[in-house]
């Protein structure tokens, strides 16, 4: 994973910090607590410069704001994917998010005639290939009980009929079985986000 530094505006200690564990030791449990990270020492440095920014309101961040700071939080570092699909079937489109701070990993879609569980599916198979190609091991988190099967069954177990509109959505899905029956291992890194004790997925599209 590449290297990020995290700015605090708000908390014990301010400054620049090189790793998450040095940033919650500032923020945890500090009222208020302003910070963010920033993918070089260049744009944390200027962003340390500038006033913090105002609180995200949004529910996906108030979902990370919750669970940051439970007794049993997800791991980190790791990867949260989820899926959209506007009808059954529909126009699907899914995408991987960093847990910590949700910034955007990768974003596929839209895929003609699909469903939300082949979207969950294929989010958690990129999210492993992705990690693999990059020689990172770390939790892929779903909350799609139904996707989290199939990937360990190493089969996309869907009832859709493949059709002209949507052939390259089963073009997809073939690729993400080739490689799961490649590397059985990485399944062992999918997790199950819990959504009763965390919050909303930080990947979610907010389309509920």
């Amino acid at each position: 994973m590449s290297k990020k530094y995290y700015v605090v505006w708000r908390g014990r200690q301010t400054g620049i910090f090189e790793s998450w564990e040095e940033c919650e030791a500032q923020v945890k449990g500090f009222p208020d607590a302003r910070y963010k990270s920033f993918p070089s020492r260049a744009l944390a440095e200027a962003a340390f410069r500038q006033p913090p920014p105002e609180p995200d309101a949004s529910p996906t961040s108030q979902g990370r704001q919750h669970w940051l700071f439970l007794p049993n939080p997800p791991q980190l570092p790791s990867i949260c994917v989820d899926a959209a699909c506007d009808a059954s079937p529909g126009r699907m489109e899914y995408r991987g998010v960093w847990t910590e701070n949700g910034e955007e990993i990768f974003h596929e879609g839209p895929f003609e005639e699909a469903t939300n569980n082949i979207g969950e599916f294929l989010a958690i198979v990129h999210g492993l290939a992705w990690l693999h190609r990059r020689g990172e091991k770390m939790p892929v988190y779903s909350d799609s009980v139904v996707a989290i099967g199939w990937v360990r069954e190493g089969s996309c177990r869907t009832e859709l009929k493949e059709s002209e509109r949507n052939r390259r959505l089963f073009e997809w899905i073939r690729r993400a079985e080739q490689f799961l029956q490649q590397h059985p291992h990485l399944t062992d890194w999918v997790q199950k986000w819990d959504s009763g004790a965390w919050g909303e997925n930080p990947a979610d599209f907010g389309r509920k």
